[in-house]
């Protein structure tokens, strides 16, 4: 028989990943989110958002990972799905988008005399996608 080691016990259990499970599956919707979130996942598991991230991206915990990716994933569908339907604050929706690689810009060309102005910053919605 291996010695318990000392400290406490550990707050991730089975019954963590079933409740972060029911979080991502439908449990945000119920909890009044608008949108999956780390931050609510974190207070539905009564755990920190640092443990949230820690747990993530250790690879330690690939169950958790996955689950945390799939929160991410429906997070960019709802906000893109209900940006685009104008359902959301457009510049909360903009703003949330930029934590999935999306970002915008914009070309302005001014010309005239003898020395034109260009000013280029195209605009563009840009999906990008982590490895």
């Amino acid at each position: 028989v291996c010695p318990m080691p000392a400290g406490r016990p550990s707050l991730y259990t089975p019954e963590l990943l079933e409740a972060a499970t029911a979080y991502v599956n439908d449990g945000w919707m119920d909890n009044g989110d608008a949108y999956p979130q780390i931050s609510s996942l974190a207070t539905y598991l009564k755990i920190t958002r640092e443990t949230v991230r820690e747990w993530s991206v250790s690879g330690e915990k690939p169950e958790f990972s996955a689950i945390v990716e799939q929160l991410m994933q429906i997070q960019e569908t709802t906000l893109f799905n209900q940006g685009v339907r104008g359902n959301f604050n457009p510049s909360i929706t903009k703003l949330a988008l930029t934590k999935h690689g999306y970002t915008d810009k914009s070309e302005n060309t001014i010309q005239g005399g003898e020395n034109p102005l260009t000013i280029q910053t195209p605009w563009q919605v840009l999906g990008v996608k982590g490895s």
